[in-house]
């Protein structure tokens, strides 16, 4: 168990260097764990993943070279809106895996969310940068 986790701790510091290396920002949703692993029944394979370890590594590692680490409300619906034209949908079960909007835009729901999220972190960087 100790070499699992360190071998997840080595690969998280290599992650968050490389990151912090190649980009002025970096924009992440600020997921609430907790809420997710006991909501969702995940338990504890959730927390096992070292999410917030490595978040936490990849802030300080931004910081150290004056850029930043960007997160995105855990409330603003990413899953919800069209990455391309802007519209909202009112549900979205989380069972439905692909994004498929009135406008044509038809993709993977989870990079459709990203998409969002890069997009609204941009707006965050431009007023702190």
């Amino acid at each position: 168990m100790k070499r699992i986790k360190n071998q997840r701790k080595d690969f998280h510091h290599k992650l968050s260097h490389d990151l912090a290396e190649k980009y002025d920002a970096v924009c992440v949703e600020d997921l609430n764990l907790k809420g997710i692993a006991g909501g969702l029944h995940f338990g504890k394979r959730i927390q096992d993943n070292g999410y917030g370890q490595f978040l936490s590594m990849l802030g300080y590692k931004l910081e150290e070279r004056g850029k930043y680490l960007i997160k995105v409300d855990r409330y603003f619906a990413s899953s919800k809106i069209c990455s391309v034209c802007g519209n909202r949908k009112k549900e979205l079960a989380l069972s439905e895996r692909t994004y498929i909007c009135e406008c044509g835009n038809w993709m993977d729901r989870d990079v459709n969310a990203a998409v969002n999220i890069l997009k609204e972190g941009k707006k965050v960087y431009k007023k702190c940068a």
